[in-house]
Parts: C-alpha cells; sequence; structure tokens
C-alpha cells in the first residue's frame, strides 16, 4: 500500500516538472520566451516618415524566422514582398500599395518562429497627396 502512494507521488511531482520545463510563451505569439528570438529591425522608411504614394518600404527579420511565414499587410490589404537571405537573416522589400495618399498607413509585419509562434510588429507613415 506504501508503495502505490508513493508511486503517485512522484507521479504527482515529476509531470508538473516536465511540463514546466519548456518555458513561458512558448507558442504563445506574445514575443516572450522563445518567441523572442524572432525580431524585426532597420525599417525603412523610418517611423512617421513622410512618403510618396507606392513607395518603396524594407526591414531585416532575424535569422529565427521562417522566411515563407512572412506576411505584410496595410490598412488590410496584403503587400507582395520580396524576401532575400542575407548574413544574419532575412531583407524584405515591398512598396506601398495603389491607393494610399493623404493618409497615415500602418506597415504590420508577421511572421512565426522556430516554435511556430507568431511575432508581429510594424511601424506608420504617413503618405503625401
Amino acid at each position: 500500500m506504501k508503495l502505490k502512494h508513493m508511486l503517485w507521488l512522484a507521479a504527482i511531482l515529476i509531470i508538473p516538472a516536465n511540463v514546466w520545463a519548456y518555458g513561458e510563451g512558448v507558442g504563445s505569439g506574445s514575443g516572450t520566451g522563445m518567441c523572442k528570438k524572432v525580431g524585426f529591425s532597420e525599417f525603412s522608411p523610418i517611423n512617421n516618415a513622410e512618403v510618396s504614394p507606392q513607395s518603396a518600404f524594407s526591414f531585416y527579420a532575424s535569422e529565427s524566422t521562417f522566411p515563407k511565414s512572412i506576411k505584410v499587410t496595410i490598412k488590410g490589404q496584403s503587400v507582395p514582398v520580396t524576401v532575400v537571405e542575407k548574413q544574419n537573416g532575412y531583407k524584405v522589400t515591398g512598396k506601398l500599395p495603389d491607393g494610399l495618399r493623404g493618409a497615415f498607413a500602418k506597415i504590420n509585419i508577421e511572421a512565426r518562429g522556430i516554435a511556430q509562434c507568431e511575432v508581429t510588429d510594424g511601424w506608420l507613415v504617413k503618405v503625401t497627396q
């Protein structure tokens, strides 16, 4: 009888330790835990810059990003992008969609990384007339 109780106690103590060993944030999409290795940088044009309609934009995605998972949207519209592998990641380029004039537009980025967690980012530009 004592052996049965000791086995149950051991199982109760071992299982939670294994679950917690994976860390927080895995698959959370919040950019924490393993997801924080996925990052975006070198946004061009810079945040809040004034740009002409159909201007080009670019940014870098870290090497832990799955390049085929990178998606860019502007005002809910999917924007085609070119992803080129670079030394420490990927350079992503695209153009603002036709029809954006005289308004602010947020360039929204979405991508997945090693742990299949979704990471989002973006920046704002002001499109001139």
